[in-house]
This record gives structure tokens, sequence and C-alpha cells, in this order.
């Protein structure tokens, strides 16, 4: 039961990681934000600028926090080997398509698509694996 427990909590780490780090990306802070503005005038609610601006302040900081999360969680994936390897992935798109640095913004289209290419391909590889989980415990319920 601990163990169970122990293995949600790492996992949730790494979803964490995964989640603060497309909060660096500045298109996605963005889209969010309109996406926010349109919810809001739908109830009729007029919203007059951008109501999460303050995101872009803590961009580098929690990216950098998604990055040291994530990189434990690999380490604990390979010592214990208990943490969903799909995951990792998908956190690891989701970390290089919200890279924050201003350095690298001339090439953010490029990291959004990379970044996104790998998360698409850890969720294609997390579904595959469950409809393959799934099948298996058919035939076995057959038998």
């Amino acid at each position: 039961m601990a163990k169970n427990l122990r293995e949600r909590a790492i996992g949730a780490t790494g979803s964490v990681s995964g989640a603060a780090s497309i909060l660096g990306s500045w298109q996605v802070c963005h889209s969010v934000c309109l996406g926010i503005i349109s919810a809001l005038s739908l109830v009729g609610i007029t919203v007059a600028g951008m109501p999460l601006l303050f995101l872009t302040k803590i961009a580098l900081p929690a990216w950098t926090i998604a990055l040291v999360l994530l990189i434990a969680t690999v380490l604990i994936y390979l010592k214990k080997m208990c943490i969903s390897r799909n995951l990792i992935i998908i956190n690891s798109g989701l970390i290089v398509a919200g890279v924050p640095f201003q350095q690298v913004q001339q090439f953010s289209k490029y990291f959004l698509l990379t970044g996104g290419v790998i998360a698409a391909a850890g969720i294609y590889l997390l579904i595959k694996e469950r409809i393959s989980r799934k099948k298996s415990e058919m035939k076995k319920r057959r038998k």
C-alpha cells in the first residue's frame, strides 16, 4: 500500500514538472489568457488587458523548477523503474516546448514543434500501451 502511494506521489511530481514547464512558453500563456478572456466574455464579464500577465515574471523560475523535478523523476525512474516511461516522455516534451529563455526566442517555434512532437509521441505510446494491456486482459478473461 505504501509503495503504491509512493509511486503515485512520484508520478504526480512528474506531472507537476510538465505542467510547470509549459508556463514558460509565452505563446501558451498568451493563448491561455485569451481563452480566459473569451470564457469570461461569454458570461458577460469584460476584461481589459491580460489577466495572467504575472505568469511571465515567474516563467523562468517555474521552468527551472519543472526541469529540476523532471531530472529528479528521471533519476528515480532509472533507479527504481517505478514511474511510467511514457509520462516522462510527455513531460520532457512539455519542458522542451516551454523554453523561456529570451536569448533563444527566435527559435521558439522550433522548440514548440520539437516539444510538441515529443509530447505527442509520449501520448501515442501511452495510449498504445493501455490499448495493448486491455487487449491482453480481455484475452485472459476469455480463457
